[in-house]
């Protein structure tokens, strides 16, 4: 008999563990039966012929037309070719030197046929497909040993582990298990009407009813859901146990007379975000806070307030930026929001004032060590930089608030590296300007309180969206260059947004070959002498990217902030944070490439000033492409939550958590968080009621838990 705990390696034989091992990283019993069907194929429906694509790895049950074996002339050897149908099209199974197969793949007769798809004389074929004949009904014993059911499951597969190889793995393991005790509380399955853990597993496995296989499935996937948010609450709960040094509002201090200075009102949003802040940095215990906010709506400012909190009780803030260009604007900012309040240490500056320090990996050796000095001192009360933050020469003398702006763009590490150079736990506040669903935000940052900023402050700018499709219509790209002439005419700036440095180098790899397009894509350092001569002549036009060097970098956008570039051509460098009010205009050439939300991002770097802003989607799309649709999304709406959902709802869910922090196996295997909303809702408040009531009531739900905390794979869920 066999337990979930059992080895598959003493289970299933050496070679075939290895190779659960090598392709999934299942070492037991459990992980196995937790490997679930993609979808069931029905007995008598074949399979879509006509859908499968070139290069598709493809298992398809379909049934046998002809089968003929021939001769090479040319050498010896015979081929084998059977062609199989689904009763509309055919396709062309090739075997080399096995004519033997002839017996088994009868003509009438139906089975699985797993392969790669090739096209050879503008055929589809599979070469030395893997295949499990059907049988057909008559000899019972062969029958009821693999495909008696009519719902025939088909399995996350590989040519060394075929479905059908998976699936009797699996039956064995079934067949084998003793009994389970269940980790789901009995309350809570009857509470739901759930099935206990054996016979849901048998249900998915061995579907007879697909009713019933639905309500297994909904229990699986609410074990997932369940423990995942008890993980979250409880790492919610320990982080509460910390201790951290309260940092309240001092009155009269640097916060009230930033306060006083302000040239705008802060909108109402703004105000109830700063109060949660306010509140949290008051407390004994660790801030642990995400802020989200539409592109605009304000984050920098919020952020500065919490970081003049801290300055007035005594203690440093480190802000992390993602790119040095972003981490100078930052600087920039809060420098020219400051005023004389950034002149700490200077002569005649006022008692309540700070300084405000830029570090970067790019700077020079003389400004890099005043940087570090004057961290060190304690006299720099607000410290912005990149990566170089996370350095070991680099020493804070009281570091009391980490503000990690655009968190996807850092892993767990980084965050923890510069958290540590406290003394004491230090607040936390990190910041994204994608919107993020609700159950994403409780699925991936449920350890996180989640302040959210959606209106726009008074007088910022609508931006409207316009697709140039050039294969369609070429003479809008015409169109497009005389638009940029125009704006610069009436005194604006414009941002020309390309995915390539050059021809060889790429930015980052955010985008994605497409299917059937052109792999050329429009480069920075091509397009602009190209505009310089032709199209664009007579303005002046600047590159940005980030093979550059940190000054040229940091006077080319000051030279652009400055009014003195008419056109900046960049890669996505300024995706966000860049604030030129004065830029009315953006061109994203190659537009199919970017994800709706990054699109989003880089169109939000106009409109910023008293004039409406106006972004041109480029594009070689075609308008029944996948990718038009989802240039049709950006340009229909500036709400960027609804094109988060859109963006989470067209992108594979790996991508959207960050493929890099999933590990290789996930304990996701069914939960997807915008379907399973509803589930992920009522999981959430059941977890929240066990720990009230004291996990350690619940021995084996606790083991569940353990196990999970102890999984490489839930890295990812730190994701910050």
């Amino acid at each position: 008999m066999a337990t979930f705990d059992s080895k598959l390696s003493g289970f299933l034989g050496d070679k075939t563990a290895k190779a659960f091992k090598d392709l999934f990283s299942y070492t037991t019993v459990g992980d196995l039966l937790h490997h679930f069907p993609r979808r069931y194929l029905v007995r008598g429906e074949l399979s879509d012929i006509a859908a499968l694509k070139e290069g598709d790895e493809a298992t398809i049950l379909a049934k046998v037309h002809s089968v003929q074996s021939r001769r090479f002339q040319a050498r010896k050897g015979t081929m084998l070719e059977a062609v199989v149908t689904d009763g509309t099209q055919k396709l062309s199974l090739t075997f080399f030197n096995q004519a033997w197969r002839e017996k088994d793949l009868k003509v009438g007769s139906q089975g699985l046929f797993a392969g790669k798809v090739g096209v050879f004389n503008n055929k589809k074929q599979l070469a030395h497909p893997d295949y499990e004949m059907i049988p057909d009904g008559n000899d019972v014993d062969s029958a009821v040993e693999g495909f008696a059911n009519q719902f025939i499951p088909l399995y996350p597969s590989s040519a060394k582990l075929p479905s059908w190889k998976i699936a009797q793995c699996i039956d064995l393991a079934l067949g084998a298990l003793d009994e389970v005790e269940d980790p789901i509380p009995d309350s809570l399955l009857q509470k739901n009407r759930y099935p206990a853990i054996r016979e849901a597993l048998t249900h998915i496995h061995h579907p007879v009813d697909l009713d019933q296989t639905e309500i297994a499935v909904e229990r699986l996937t609410f074990d997932e859901a369940l423990l995942l948010q008890l993980l979250l609450l409880k790492r919610k709960e320990e982080l509460r146990k910390l201790d951290a040094v309260a940092r309240p509002h001092k009155p009269g201090g640097l916060l009230d007379a930033f306060d006083a200075r302000l040239p705008f009102q802060l909108t109402a949003g703004q105000e109830s975000v700063a109060t949660e802040i306010a509140i949290d940095l008051a407390a004994s215990h660790p801030m642990h806070r995400l802020l989200q906010g539409e592109v605009g709506s304000g984050k920098t400012v919020i952020a500065l307030r919490a970081a003049l909190t801290v300055i007035d009780n005594g203690g440093q803030v480190a802000l992390l930026a993602p790119t040095e260009v972003l981490a100078a604007q930052h600087q920039r900012t809060f420098t020219k929001l400051l005023g004389d309040l950034a002149d700490g240490g200077m002569l005649g500056s006022t008692e309540t004032s700070t300084n405000v320090v830029l570090l970067t990996g790019s700077q020079n050796a003389a400004t890099r060590k005043e940087a570090l000095a004057a961290i060190k001192s304690g006299s720099a009360g607000l410290v912005v930089g990149t990566h170089a933050l996370l350095s070991e020469s680099v020493e804070f003398q009281e570091l009391a608030l980490v503000i990690v702006d655009e968190q996807h763009r850092f892993g767990v590490e980084q965050r923890d590296a510069l958290k540590s150079k406290a003394a004491i736990t230090p607040h936390l506040l990190v910041m994204t300007a994608t919107p993020i669903p609700r159950t994403v935000a409780m699925t991936v940052f449920g350890d996180l309180d989640v302040s959210t900023l959606r209106e726009l402050p008074l007088g910022r700018q609508v931006i409207t969206t316009h697709l140039v499709p050039v294969e369609e219509k070429p003479h809008f790209l015409e169109r497009t260059w005389e638009r940029v002439k125009e704006e610069v005419a009436h005194g604006h700036q414009v941002y020309i947004v390309a995915p390539r440095i050059s021809e060889e180098i790429s930015e980052d790899a955010d985008y994605e070959f497409l299917e059937g397009e052109s792999s050329k894509l429009t480069a920075v350092e091509e397009l602009g002498p190209e505009l310089q001569s032709g199209a664009l002549a007579g303005l002046r036009i600047a590159p940005l990217h980030g093979r550059q060097s940190a000054e040229v970098k940091d006077e080319t956008m000051k030279a652009f902030a400055a009014g003195e570039i008419d056109v900046l051509i960049s890669t996505t460098v300024i995706e966000v944070g860049v604030d030129v009010p004065n830029a009315t205009l953006m061109v994203i050439m190659d537009a199919e490439r970017f994800g709706v939300s990054q699109l989003h991002q880089l169109r939000g770097r106009v409109g910023r000033g008293t004039s409406p802003g106006l972004c041109l989607l480029v594009t070689k799309s075609l308008s029944d492409s996948p990718a038009r649709s989802r240039l049709d999304a950006v340009a229909s709406t500036n709400d960027g939550f609804e094109l988060s959902r859109i963006d989470l709802e067209q992108r594979r869910e790996g991508d959207v958590l960050g493929t890099n922090q999933s590990g290789s196996r996930s304990h996701l295997r069914l939960l997807r968080v915008l379907r399973d909303e509803a589930l992920i809702e009522i999981a959430r408040s059941e977890a929240q009621t066990l720990i009230e009531d004291g996990l350690e009531k619940y021995e084996l739900l606790n083991l569940a838990l353990k196990k999970l905390e102890l999984d490489t794979a839930t890295e990812f869920i730190d994701k910050s």
